[in-house]
This record gives C-alpha cells, sequence and structure tokens, in this order.
C-alpha cells in the first residue's frame, strides 16, 4: 500500500475526505519528525516507537583500497512495531 492508497483507505474508513487525511498524515510525520530531531522518543503504545540513536565513532575500512578509514559518530532514527503491530503481522 502506498500513501495515495493508505489516504484513501483511511478516508473511506473514517468517513474524512481524502484531503483532510493527507493534511493529519502529514502533520503527524512533521511532529514525529520535530521530536525524533530534538531526541525525544514519540510512542503509541502497542502499535509504533520512533526514537533517535546515537551511533558511535568507529573505524572502517574502504572497500575499494582497504585503506582504514575514521567514521565519524552520528545520529540515525529507529522504528519498533508495537505488540498490536506484531501481532496483526502474524495474523492474529
Amino acid at each position: 500500500m502506498n500513501k495515495s492508497e493508505l489516504i484513501a483507505a483511511v478516508a473511506s474508513h473514517t468517513g474524512q475526505t481524502q484531503s483532510d487525511v493527507d493534511t493529519a498524515l502529514k502533520g503527524f510525520f512533521d511532529v514525529v519528525a520535530q521530536a525524533i530531531g530534538k531526541g525525544e522518543q514519540v510512542t503509541i503504545p502497542g502499535w509504533i516507537k520512533f526514537e533517535q540513536t546515537q551511533r558511535a565513532a568507529r573505524t572502517g575500512r574502504n572497500p575499494s583500497t582497504g585503506e582504514t578509514i575514521q567514521i565519524a559518530a552520528s545520529k540515525g532514527a529507529k522504528v519498533s512495531a508495537g505488540s498490536r503491530l506484531k501481532a496483526a503481522a502474524k495474523g492474529g
């Protein structure tokens, strides 16, 4: 299911217009991105959790030359499925 199919399905399920659902979805992801950028965790219990991760600086290797290189510390995002989402994936 892609974004437009998701918007259409949610609009049909809720009776909202596709435009309203699209606006709400964009707002949701904007708020999640801002929170993650500040290092906050966003959790919807049983469904999903978004959080910022920290990667320590480390030594790596250039695959072309085999030369040792330093990889800088960085931040990333992690998304974890909750129990209800995991159960739905299993068909339960």
